[in-house]
C-alpha cells in the first residue's frame, strides 16, 4: 500500500494541508454539453445553490468551469467562458467557506476569474493551451493543477493512444512543470493530475490508476478525476450499451478508493456526499493513525 507524502499548498486566504487525508473537489461545470451534467447548472442561482450544496455534503474544494472539454466538445471563446463563470463566482462570494479552483485553459480567463474569488487555477491541457496561464499563476501567487491529455478535446478519443501511457504521461508532465517553473511557479505550487479519460484508451485508464504510485515519484501532490468517465461506462455496459453516467457512481466509487489507496492526494468527483463516504473510508484503510483515532 502507498505510503503518502504530505504538501503544504499556499492559497492567499490559507494554507491547504495535502496528505492528511484526501481532500475532495466537487465539480460545477457551468456548461450546456458537459458529458455528465451539461446543462444543468448554466442558472446562476441553480449553479450557486449546487456549489453551496456540495459544500455542505462535505466537499473540501469547490472546481469551477465554463468550457467542456469531454472527447468531442467544441472550443468556446474566452468571453463566453467568462460570461458563464463570472456571475456565479460573484453569487458565492462571501458564501462559500471552501477554497474554489477555476478550470479553463486560457490565461485571460484565469486572469479575470482570479479576481472573484477563486484561488486556484486547473488547466487541464497543461499548459498546451495557453503557457501564459503559468505567468498568471506566478504573479498571483495561487496554486497550479497541471493535467495530462493527449491531444485536444475534439479529437482525443479519435487519433492513436499511446503505446507507453506512463511514459507518455510523465514525459508530459514532466514538460508542462518545466513551463510552469520557468514562468515563476514554484514547486510547491504545482499539482499534477494524469488526465484520466483525455486521450488514453479504457484500458489505459485502469493502467494509470494502478500506477499512480510511479507519478508519485515525480515529487508532486496527485489529482485524480474518474468521475462518471467513459471507460466506467464501457466497463458496467449492459446489452452492448455503455451504462449513462447516473449509472456510473459506485464504478466511480471503487476508482476513488483504487486512487486514494495508490497515492491520490485530491479526488475530483460529481457525487460529493458519496464519495467523500468512500474517501473517509479509504483513508482508513490507507493510514493507520486515521484507524488508531477512531479507538
Amino acid at each position: 500500500m502507498f505510503r503518502l507524502k504530505t504538501f503544504r499548498l499556499k492559497l492567499p486566504s490559507r494554507t491547504l494541508v495535502l496528505g492528511e487525508r484526501t481532500l475532495v473537489m466537487g465539480v460545477l461545470n457551468v456548461t450546456p454539453d458537459s458529458f455528465s451534467d451539461g446543462g444543468r447548472f448554466l442558472d446562476t442561482g441553480r449553479a450557486a445553490e449546487h456549489a453551496m450544496a456540495m459544500q455542505f455534503a462535505g466537499a473540501d474544494l469547490i472546481d469551477i468551469g465554463g468550457e467542456s472539454t469531454r472527447p468531442g466538445s467544441r472550443e468556446v471563446e474566452a468571453a463566453e467562458e467568462l460570461d458563464r463563470i463570472l456571475p456565479v463566482l460573484e453569487g458565492l462570494r462571501g458564501r462559500l467557506k471552501i477554497p474554489i479552483s477555476v478550470d479553463t485553459r486560457r490565461a485571460a480567463v484565469a486572469e479575470h476569474a482570479l479576481r472573484a474569488g477563486p484561488e486556484i487555477i486547473n488547466d487541464v491541457s497543461g499548459l498546451k493551451s495557453d503557457p501564459r496561464i503559468a505567468e498568471v499563476a506566478a504573479q498571483r501567487r495561487v496554486p497550479l493543477i497541471l493535467m495530462h491529455m493527449r491531444g485536444e478535446p475534439g479529437t482525443m478519443q479519435k487519433a492513436g493512444f499511446s503505446r507507453d501511457v506512463l511514459g507518455d504521461v510523465v514525459a508530459g508532465l514532466r514538460k508542462s512543470v518545466s513551463i510552469a517553473q520557468r514562468a515563476g511557479v514554484p514547486k510547491s505550487q504545482i499539482i499534477l493530475d494524469p488526465g484520466i479519460g483525455f486521450g488514453k484508451s479504457f484500458a489505459q485508464n485502469y493502467e494509470l490508476l494502478e500506477k499512480l504510485p510511479q507519478l508519485a515519484k515525480l515529487g508532486y501532490p496527485l489529482l485524480v478525476g474518474t468521475s462518471r468517465k467513459g471507460f466506467l461506462g464501457a466497463t458496467l455496459a449492459r446489452d452492448g450499451k455503455p451504462a449513462p453516467p447516473e449509472d456510473r457512481i459506485w464504478g466511480t466509487a471503487a476508482t476513488v478508493t483504487a486512487a486514494i489507496l495508490s497515492g491520490a492526494h485530491i479526488v475530483r468527483v460529481h457525487d460529493v456526499a458519496e464519495m467523500v463516504q468512500v474517501a473517509r473510508v479509504a483513508d482508513c484503510l490507507a493510514n493507520p493513525r486515521l484507524r488508531r483515532k477512531l479507538g
